[in-house]
């Protein structure tokens, strides 16, 4: 299943973050980007598009995606538990089931730019 809120923003500029696309775009081939979040969820609404346009643009392909849904102020979905989720959107690159680096909607930056710093 997909995320509407995972479809490219097409007003996204590759031009303007070059370092983010450059790094996105060296990842081996065997290095997985799991991103859980929601179409109900604002903060994934408004983080994702802009994250999934980096990913085109660096020709990322090997992403997975974890519907996430709420009852009672718990989150739930694939995954969840096994990848401590607490908050969407979270984001982990990893290789071979080692974690390289972690998203958590709470940072400061996009998911594009901390990842590709944490990547660096």
């Amino acid at each position: 299943m997909s995320l509407s809120t995972m479809e490219p923003n097409p007003a996204w500029d590759a031009e303007s973050y070059p370092d983010v696309v450059e790094t996105f775009s060296n990842l081996d081939d065997d290095v997985v980007v799991r991103v859980w979040g929601a179409d109900w969820c604002g903060d994934c609404r408004g983080q994702l598009p802009d994250f999934a346009a980096a990913l085109e643009a660096a020709g990322v392909e090997n992403v997975e995606q974890y519907p996430v849904e709420r009852e009672d102020g718990e989150k739930y979905g694939p995954e969840v538990e096994e990848y401590d989720v607490e908050l969407i959107p979270t984001i982990v690159v990893e290789r071979d089931g080692e974690e390289l680096a972690r998203f958590v909607e709470e940072e400061d930056v996009s998911p594009a730019v901390y990842l590709a710093d944490q990547l660096e």
